[in-house]
Formats: C-alpha cells, structure tokens, sequence
C-alpha cells in the first residue's frame, strides 16, 4: 500500500512511521493491496491527532485518534479504519451470497377449437336448430405437496458463537462443528444468524 504522511507542528519518528505501515498493511489485506493511504499528524491544544484517509477501488474509509501521545492516537485511527474495512468486506461477501430471484413458472396456454368454416346462406334449406360448439379446456394438475412434518424442540446452546467473528470465520466454523444453526456477533457488535437452507447453500440474516 502507498502510505502519504504529513506532519503539521510535530515530529514523526521513524517509530511512528513503522507502526502506521505495519496497521495499513492489515487493512490493505482486507480492503485490497491497490488501496492508497494518507497520514496526517498534527496537535490539537494538549491532544495529539492522527487522521487516517485510505482509498480502496470501491470504498474511502477516514477515521481519526486523539490521545496524549501520537502512537496512542495512531493507535485509535488503525483501530477504526480496520473496524470500516471489515465491515465493508462482510457487508460485500454478503451481498454475493444472497439466492436469486426464482423464476416464475407460467401455466401453459388453453387449447382452444378452431373457428368453425361460415356456411352459405341457402333460404330454401329447412330450419334447424344449431347446437352451441363446446370448447375443450386442458386441465393440468399439479403434483401435490409434501406432508410437512411438525417442528420440534431442541435446547442446544452450541448455536451461539461466545466470541466475535467475522462472516468468513463464522461459515468455518459452522462447516467444522456440522452446524445447520450459527448465531454470531462481528467485531462492531453486530448480530447475524448464519443457517443452512434446504438446498444445502448457507444463508445470512443480520439482525437490526
């Protein structure tokens, strides 16, 4: 990643420097190794400020820290920018594991009889009495469907993740324990149900 760094009435260290690439490099992991990151040191009455601008190809994450000293404020803004990066990387997994829309099954047209050929008028024809034409209606039957069993209840607190994960981590784990059920929370605390559907694909619900 290209890192960019200002200092405005500070000194950055060659410390400093080092600590802010080793963070960008974890959030260029994540967020790609195209991305391109700016440091802007500088103080604010008796707070130090790092502020941190990285541009991905599809995401511009900015966060800033504030502490006594500037690797400490450093140390807030790669916190924030690598909660950003994550987020957006499970947000954008899960957007492509959504199903597609299934496809609308249209019923098959009614056969209907031909017109029948007009006949000639002819007045010295005796009268009869004309039957009405009767149409024949395809009738297509359905299969029918499957007797659905009635749930039951299990108590099992294996389905609920104790630690935080990210979606990657949740979907192994759910694979290694041969869970159909997995409830976890990501590193910015937010709840997601991750379940096997009947076709065998893993779908994921985030809870608001």
């Amino acid at each position: 990643m290209e890192v960019e760094f200002t200092a405005r009435q500070v000194k950055i260290s060659k410390a400093l420097k080092t600590q802010a690439e080793e963070g960008l490099e974890r959030i260029a992991r994540i967020l790609g190794r195209n991305a391109r990151a700016s440091v802007v040191f500088s103080t604010l009455k008796r707070l130090q400020v790092a502020e941190l601008t990285i541009k991905a190809r599809m995401q511009t994450i900015v966060a800033s820290g504030e502490a006594e000293m500037l690797d400490a404020a450093l140390r807030k803004a790669l916190n924030n920018a690598e909660v950003q990066a994550r987020r957006h990387r499970d947000r954008r997994i899960g957007s492509k594991r959504l199903p597609k829309e299934e496809k609308v099954l249209t019923a098959p047209p009614v056969a209907r009889p031909k017109a029948r050929a007009a006949q000639p008028d002819d007045e010295s024809a005796p009268t009869t009495t004309r039957k009405k034409a009767s149409a024949r209606i395809a009738v297509h039957s359905f299969p029918a469907r499957k007797t659905v069993v009635e749930p039951h209840i299990v108590t099992n607190g294996e389905a609920l993740a104790m630690k935080a994960m990210t979606i990657e981590e949740a979907v192994k784990d759910a694979e290694f324990r041969d869970r159909d059920l997995l409830i976890f929370h990501d590193l910015a605390g937010d709840t997601f149900v991750l379940h096997r559907r009947r076709d065998g694909q893993m779908e994921l619900v985030e809870l608001p």
